[in-house]
């Protein structure tokens, strides 16, 4: 499976809200009330929202295109618009989404990497992310990867509290 991964522009806003909206469903609303989905998806991915995301000097998008598809994304947060104050040395990893009909082929090892790359361009000493302490997967995955929990904090999908794992990854060689 050929695997291209490509920064996306303010061009790409159409298709980024797509790829929110089809990636962040298929992975979480099994375990959530349609009106908290309803809710999360309107507040996190409306346009207006994510072009002001695509804008921000120290955020990144990133597609991964299986051909023609994007099949997956990575958004990559440095400086203050990280979405907790873990310095100026980390760089934090806010989203990395893979389609499910895409996953378990190597995409997100291949997003992961990037971060990794984009990291260590940047000097950054350590990368990190939040993840629902209920997404097994995922956890099992950034482990394997690498990445130890330091901690946790609340996140909100539509009025219900919920945790996330911080986990991090201090980067070799810096």
């Amino acid at each position: 499976m050929a695997i291209t991964i490509k920064k996306c522009t303010l061009d790409d806003v159409n298709k980024l809200q797509e790829i929110s909206y089809v990636t962040f469903n298929e992975t979480f609303k099994e375990q959530n009330s349609p009106e908290n989905m309803h809710a999360y998806l309107e507040k996190a991915f409306n346009l207006r929202k994510l072009e002001s995301e695509l804008a921000h000097p120290f955020s990144q998008f990133l597609f991964a295109y299986v051909g023609e598809e994007v099949a997956g994304y990575l958004k990559v947060n440095t400086h203050e618009a990280q979405t907790e104050d873990m310095g100026e040395e980390s760089l934090e990893i806010e989203r990395i989404y893979i389609k499910s009909e895409f996953q378990k082929h190597g995409l997100g090892k291949n997003l992961l990497n990037k971060a990794i790359q984009i990291a260590a361009e940047q000097e950054k000493k350590k990368i990190w992310l939040g993840v629902w302490e209920k997404n097994e997967n995922a956890i099992a995955f950034y482990k394997k990867m690498g990445f130890v929990q330091t901690g946790s904090h609340s996140f909100y999908m539509g009025d219900e509290e919920q945790t996330d794992f911080i986990m991090v990854k201090t980067l070799t060689g810096r």
